[in-house]
């Protein structure tokens, strides 16, 4: 086994060998065992449930609640000529019909689907004529009511698991608390722990929290004495556009990437960004995700993120070469109220949640009882105008009734137009051959595209404008036509955020958030808020040392690369040389009492450094002078 799954990395990628524990999980669901994989951003996590896959007969079933994450991963597997598909909730049902058709007789490898699609009818049917090898489950941590991202709808994959008892489970996660990963096992229903995790420890890079009244002139300092490229991490769309335009004005290469932004530029500033052309990416936290560009060397955040999951996983695109990089956190003094403030921006009163939740099903003129499994196009700034609401109250309104698991909500899709041919290849060329005026389009299009047979296969109108030397206007009415006509399914491109129902509109009186979870689920969030807030503004402990620790990892060595080890204490050294000499000088007299003389010939730092640190001990009565004139500990 262990030939074939490299023989498989070798085909498909072009690797030799393995990253670490990458291999260890493979083998371990070849097994058939089910299995967590704890791995910090940039460990290569897709490998992980994507050769396995390909060993095995069958399809593998990848859970995950991010459409854009599920887009890129689909066009890099059928970049490499492995059959992919994507379903989620920006797709029309028949284009969903179709795409379980493939699954089941199409031979196709990987099927991605959102957590939400569990729950539907069409997809519980078509389940039971799949041959599914493998669940694979991204951002695990969504099943967990105490991560920092819970989902409900990741519940369902407890009822999957009754339905495949057989099929082994990997799930994976970049971020997990040792309660958040024990609780993932649970749910999942695992039939023994197997939890297989990589240190969180980044020996290359440097974490500095830096306060000031003047963040961008700080910013522009850390670029200027900072080469390569680098990421910025904004809380908002508004403030990428506006900080990328500022460091333009600076003479620095920037550009800003946001959900909002179309595939197509999106697309182009990523690689304008890969490239080096462009050196700075200011973004939402939109951006990153399945990103590899290991040669980073700052992420700075403007302002704290809500989680230190979220800091992690940011922060950790930096250096995944293993060289030098930098993880750079700017605050000032309004920040704190700030953090503070949003938890109960995040948590609106329950009653708030569901008017907001009336005033949905009435803008989108869904019935009582009705609406189940539909997608609606949303405006979301016409919404808070039509009921005089806060965007931001009805924005985390949304976001809550989504994890309750009564809607979805997709903030952009950017849905390519998609074309399926409805007749077979006979019947088209009867077609040609009788409508002469629609022979060059068809046949433009059959060159131009593969699959229109078979699947709805993604287009470009432009494209085929330049290609046909015609106007973009000639190129709908042919599209239109041929679909009027029935030769074709035609779906015009979108790109509007979406909303659809995963269960019938309730009333008032029907609808139900749980007054004692929702409360927990708010004391959970502060929680981590309040970590935020000591990681930002205490500065007594190696910043690397207090995200090890969060994360379960204890006894780690203090870094003595952060700004707190870095830091001058009042005994003229940096914190990180007096705590390693006050560790060396604690652990001999735990030994023994021993004379000043003794402790400076058996501590392998200079006489001058040693007995600061002593007088520092003494000082400070962690040390005192016995009779015999030795030091020992005090208890």
């Amino acid at each position: 086994m262990t030939s074939i799954i490299h023989e498989i990395l070798k085909k498909y990628w072009g690797y030799s060998d393995f990253r670490p524990l990458q291999e260890e999980i493979i083998l371990s669901v070849l097994n058939g065992n089910d299995t967590l994989a704890l791995m910090p951003t940039g460990g290569g996590k897709s490998i992980t449930f994507q050769v396995p896959a390909l060993a095995r007969e069958g399809i593998c079933l990848v859970v995950t609640p991010l459409i854009s994450l599920m887009k890129d991963q689909v066009e890099n597997l059928k970049k490499r000529d492995i059959k992919a598909m994507s379903i989620h909730s920006g797709m029309t049902r028949d284009e969903i019909d179709v795409a379980l058709n493939n699954c089941i007789f199409g031979g196709y490898k990987f099927l991605y689907l959102s957590p939400e699609r569990l729950g539907t009818e069409i997809f519980r049917v078509r389940l039971q004529s799949m041959n599914v090898s493998l669940i694979a489950i991204d951002e695990a941590h969504c099943i967990s009511q105490w991560g920092y991202d819970f989902r409900p709808a990741y519940l369902r994959i407890s009822e999957l698991r009754k339905q495949l008892p057989d099929v082994p489970v990997l799930a994976l996660t970049a971020t997990a608390t040792p309660q958040v990963a024990n609780d993932i096992m649970d749910k999942l229903d695992f039939a023994r722990p197997n939890l297989l995790s990589k240190s969180f420890e980044r020996n290359n890079l440097a974490y500095l929290v830096r306060q000031t009244e003047d963040k961008l002139k700080y910013l522009v300092r850390i670029i200027s004495n900072t080469p390569g490229t680098g990421i910025v991490y904004v809380r908002n769309r508004k403030k990428t556009k506006e900080i990328a335009y500022f460091l333009k004005k600076q003479g620095i290469p920037a550009n800003y990437y946001h959900a909002g932004v179309s595939d197509e530029e999106r697309a182009a500033r990523q690689d304008e960004w890969k490239s080096g052309f462009c050196r700075v990416m200011v973004a939402t936290n939109a951006f990153g995700m399945g990103i590899d560009k290991p040669d980073v060397r700052f992420v700075v955040h403007l302002e704290p993120p809500d989680s230190l999951e979220s800091y992690f996983q940011e922060a950790g695109r930096a250096g995944r070469d293993e060289k030098k990089a930098y993880a750079v956190l700017l605050c000032d003094n309004t920040d704190r109220s700030k953090l503070e403030k949003n938890i109960g921006l995040t948590f609106p009163e329950i009653s708030v949640v569901k008017s907001v939740y009336q005033s949905l099903g009435n803008y989108l003129k869904i019935p009582y009882g009705g609406g189940k499994d539909m997608v609606f196009d949303f405006d979301l700034a016409a919404f808070c105008s039509a009921y005089n609401l806060n965007i931001v109250t009805a924005y985390n309104c949304l976001k809550i009734l989504q994890r309750e698991g009564y809607i979805e909500f997709s903030e952009e899709v950017n849905n390519p137009s998609k074309l399926l041919f409805t007749v077979g290849r006979d019947d088209l060329y009867r077609f040609q051959v009788a409508n002469a005026a629609f022979d060059s389009f068809i046949k433009l299009l059959l060159r131009s595209y593969t699959g229109l047979f078979t699947d709805y296969t993604a287009i470009d109108e432009q494209t085929l404008a330049r290609r046909a030397k015609v106007s973009l206007d000639v190129i709908f009415q042919f599209l239109n036509k041929l679909n009027s006509l029935r030769l074709v399914k035609y779906i015009p491109r979108k790109n509007t955020p979406l909303i659809a129902y995963t269960e019938e509109r309730l009333d008032d009186k029907t609808i139900y958030i749980s007054p004692e979870d929702y409360r927990n689920r708010r004391d959970t969030y502060s929680k981590r808020v309040h970590e935020v807030i000591r990681y930002t503004f205490s500065d007594d402990k190696c910043r690397s040392r207090m995200l090890l620790e969060y994360f379960g990892q204890h006894n780690a060595p203090n870094c003595g690369q952060c700004d707190v080890c870095l830091h001058k204490t009042d005994t003229g050294l940096t914190f990180y040389e007096l705590e390693q000499i006050k560790k060396l000088i604690t652990d001999k007299l735990n030994e023994m009492p021993l004379s000043v003389e003794k402790l400076v010939e058996f501590i392998n730092f200079s006489e001058e450094k040693v007995i600061m640190v002593i007088r520092w001990l003494l000082d400070n009565n962690y040390l005192y002078y016995r009779n015999d004139q030795t030091i020992a500990l005090k208890n």
